[in-house]
Parts: C-alpha cells; structure tokens; sequence
C-alpha cells in the first residue's frame, strides 16, 4: 500500500503563505499571525477542528528549515523549534537543510531529524518512518513548491484568504 502524501497550506490569493520578515518574536513574519490567512485556524479553532486533525493526524511530516527556525547558515544548538517542549506534530518530522544536525527529540514523541540531501531522500524517510500511515508536507512555501514541482504529492489542501 502506497503511503499518502498530503499538504495542508493557507495562501492569498496572490500566492503568500506568510508575511515578510520572518523573526523569533513573528515566526509567521510580520502581520503572519494576525492576517486573516491564518485567522481560520487561530481564531475559530473550535470551528474548524476537523481542518486542523487532517493537519496534525500524519504519521510522519516534512519541513523546510525556515519552519523550524528563523536562522540561516549553522545551527543554533540551543535552537529546539518554535513550538516549545511538546511540538503538535507527535510523530518523526524530517527537516530539509544544507547543514547536518544531530535528530533533536522532544515531548509527546516528536523526533526532529535533519535531511541535508534532498526533497526525496527525505520523503523515503518520512514513508519509511509513517509505515502505512500518511505523510504531510508541513511548509514552507518553498518546501511545498518543490514538492508539488517534483509530482510528490497526492492530496492538496489549500485555504484561500482574500
């Protein structure tokens, strides 16, 4: 049985999925949490329970770097992603880089493992890693770019805000 690999993305209508200037304090860029992109999920999650389970339910994800951390070039060590302790993904998560780390393990079994050799090294991970399960393409943008430009995803979810 072939694992299913799905994308769960917010965007307007002219192609953003996050404000600019990305920093520690706006880690969805300036305006990115309050842009009514993301409101649907922030605001209403009571409301949209089902939208937000098919987002957290993989058995696997991928991420670019730029999800799990706002630096460039190498590691900040001391750096364990935006989440806190207990990220919300609870399952491996497959980081794409250009620079090795060590797989980072934190609470409510999430592992972080660092793939610096590309998009399809890390999905045959991330398959392997979810078994029968399914496997989502978290984000960025530029991550889902390159994996919708390579045929690698099955199932599209967008949510389009004006």
């Amino acid at each position: 049985m072939k694992t299913l690999v799905t994308c769960d993305i917010s965007a307007s209508i002219d192609g953003y999925v996050a404000g600019p200037h990305q920093s520690l304090n706006k880690p969805l860029g300036e305006g990115g949490a309050e842009h009514k992109l993301h409101r649907w999920m922030f605001d209403q999650p009571e409301e949209n329970a089902a939208e937000l389970a098919a987002i957290t339910n993989a058995n696997a994800y991928i991420m670019g770097r730029n999800m799990f951390a706002p630096g460039r070039g190498n590691w900040d060590e001391n750096w364990q992603g935006w989440w806190g302790e207990n990220p919300p993904y609870h399952a491996p998560v497959f980081v794409l880089t250009h620079y090795p780390r060590a797989p980072l393990s934190m609470a409510g079994g999430t592992t972080f493992n660092f793939v610096t050799d590309g998009v399809e090294s890390a999905l045959k991970q991330a398959r392997a890693a979810a078994g029968t399960g399914s496997v989502a393409i978290a984000g960025g943008a530029a991550t889902v770019n390159q994996y919708l430009a390579a045929g690698l995803i099955d199932e599209l979810r967008l949510h389009i805000a004006p």
